[in-house]
């Protein structure tokens, strides 16, 4: 019998379920992992109450995946959302007023703009005329400095838009490494989660201080209808 270790993380392959066409391919991940689960309930009886006999069930399993190195196209898989390459969000600029008023670095979307004294950001707001990047009103006067926040409409971007009704789908995922026996072999060793769908929970963090942040993601196994109701292969090379 081989025995082996490993110390090496999975370079992962999901594929959409359904089509089986491969739609992810992972080799950036930090940590990856599986864990099988299962219940077992007992019928006691006698003097003691012991355990008489074992029923099992609810074999599941989950697949945790951890990234610090992370994409768009991953949020989108983890959140069910919609990938688009527009994206509406505030600007905030401070402007120095010329003699013909404000000049925006962009067009405002619709009468989103607000303007502030330098002295007053968010405080009491000016009122003011937009006509393209031009911003005109009482006491806007040259040389004087003003904040302004508006919403501007960004192209060329990526944004994941998450809906109330947005939910990952399913997904096989099929995981590559190598193990490693006692007597230096490193053998290849795949895994292949049939059924899967992220869990619909998802947590981004940012902080300037410690390690770059850490995405967790994790899978729920399920019974595949179509193979045999697998939840999991584990595959070492001879």
């Amino acid at each position: 019998m081989e025995r082996f270790a490993n110390r090496d993380v999975c370079d992962i392959s999901i594929l959409d379920y359904t089509t089986q066409k491969p739609i992810m391919y992972i080799d950036y991940a930090n940590a990856t992992s599986t864990e099988l689960t299962g219940e077992s309930v007992y019928a006691y009886g006698g003097h003691g109450h012991v355990k008489r006999v074992t029923f099992t069930g609810e074999r599941a399993g989950t697949l945790t995946l951890e990234t610090q190195v992370q994409t768009f196209e991953l949020y989108q898989l983890i959140t069910g959302g919609t990938l688009s390459d527009t994206a509406k969000v505030v600007k905030r600029e401070v402007l120095t007023a010329g003699s013909d008023g404000l000049t925006l670095s962009a067009t405002p979307v619709g009468d989103s703009i607000n303007v502030y004294a330098a002295d007053d950001d968010c405080g009491t707001g000016l009122e003011v005329s937009v006509s393209d990047k031009k911003v005109t009103g009482d006491g806007i006067t040259n040389g004087k400095s003003f904040v302004v926040y508006y919403i501007e409409e960004k192209t060329n971007v990526k944004s994941v838009s998450i809906g109330a009704q947005s939910f990952p789908k399913n997904v096989t995922i099929h995981g590559e490494t190598y193990m490693t026996t006692e007597a230096g072999e490193t053998i290849p060793y795949k895994m292949i989660a049939w059924k899967a769908m992220a869990q619909p929970n998802a947590q981004f963090g940012f902080s300037n201080t410690g390690d770059p942040q850490t995405l967790t993601i994790t899978f729920d196994l399920m019974a595949d209808t179509k193979n045999d109701d697998k939840i999991l292969d584990l595959i070492m090379e001879a």
